[in-house]
């Protein structure tokens, strides 16, 4: 028998669910110190908490949109494709939440974020239509490696992209993908990119993978990123994972390189920690590293599987400053509206 609030062991795929509140104590099984009542407050209604209503607000919009989100891929699935079926577990989301970022000069401040990916598999063809609202290859290395660190406001602004992908297999291990597409705004700019993948094990303890991109964009030039990975378990719960991406940005004739080495570990079924280490650089005027970094990332699942909160705490090292430490905290609270999907 498996105890309440824990996912069985003898099967792996077991969801963790929390346990019913009818198994949790009761007030009567609370010691007499944990009342801390007033005379005249003895007998008063009890009252909800002030965030309480709007716990309730959030969770409530969670359960009526993730279904409609589910549903529109599904729609649009079946209207390409001419079926009468989709395909299960599309990769379409909406991602909102309010982030704090807090350093020496600027005291914390919440700020919106709004992310979205409409991501329609079709059955008869490997094709998919995908519609984001920003594109990685519009936004500089530097920040991609520190995307969870910075705030809406603090990203480099990208226009939405749609683009038609064509997916196939290389061989037997290499997928490969082909998109053809544009930023959505007028006038537009139509875009075409390459992905070629491949991850393997080679031995008992290490997992390998690599990835090459090309692109084109018409009034960005082309470009090419080529990234490696490499991760495996250290024991007593840690991951250690490792990352080298090497980045072409043709407008300034120059190569973006990032070195990543981060640790992972799973502190229980509700929350996790992600220490990473750093190093940005780039070829011009000569290569020379532009930045060191270190964040500690602590992740905690608040409420089912679609509500989380993050607290990170970073010191960075840019060489624009002399490489003095410019240190910050973030707290975010995001909520996934989808049908299903892994947080990251």
């Amino acid at each position: 028998m498996s105890l309440p609030g824990r996912a069985n062991a003898a099967d792996p795929t077991t969801r963790f669910e929390p346990p019913p509140l009818s198994e949790l104590l009761s007030p009567l099984d609370l010691p007499d110190e944990e009342y801390r009542f007033e005379p005249d407050e003895r007998w008063a209604e009890p009252r909800d908490p002030f965030w309480g209503s709007f716990a309730d607000w959030v969770i409530r919009q969670q359960r009526l949109q993730s279904p409609k989100i589910e549903r529109l891929g599904e729609w649009a699935d079946r209207t390409l494709s001419g079926s009468d079926q989709s395909l299960p577990n599309n990769e379409s989301y909406l991602r909102l939440g309010f982030a704090s970022e807090s350093d020496y000069t600027n005291p914390a401040q919440f700020e919106p974020e709004a992310r979205f990916r409409l991501d329609i598999p079709t059955t008869r063809r490997k094709l998919r239509l995908v519609i984001e609202s920003e594109s990685e290859e519009q936004v500089p290395l530097a920040e991609r490696q520190r995307d969870r660190l910075l705030t809406q406001n603090d990203r480099t602004s990208t226009e939405p992209t749609g683009a038609l992908r064509y997916l196939t297999q290389l061989g037997d291990a290499i997928n490969f993908s082909a998109d053809v597409g544009g930023r959505l705004r007028f006038p537009p700019d139509a875009f075409w990119r390459v992905t070629a993948g491949k991850s393997w094990l080679p031995g008992n303890d290490w997992s390998l993978a690599v990835q090459q991109r090309v692109y084109y964009y018409h009034q960005g030039g082309w470009g090419a990123r080529s990234w490696f990975g490499a991760s495996r378990p250290l024991g007593d719960g840690w991951r250690f994972g490792a990352s080298s991406e090497l980045e072409w940005v043709h407008e300034d004739r120059k190569f973006e390189a990032a070195q990543i080495f981060s640790l992972e570990k799973v502190l229980n079924t509700r929350s996790r920690v992600i220490p990473r280490l750093g190093i940005l650089g780039e070829s011009q005027p000569t290569w020379q590293t532009t930045a060191y970094f270190a964040d500690l990332t602590w992740r905690y699942r608040v409420y089912s599987d679609w509500l989380y909160a993050e607290v990170i705490p970073a010191l960075q090292f840019p060489r624009d400053e002399g490489f003095s430490d410019q240190a910050s905290l973030l707290f975010r609270v995001e909520m996934y509206f989808a049908g299903t999907i892994e947080a990251r």
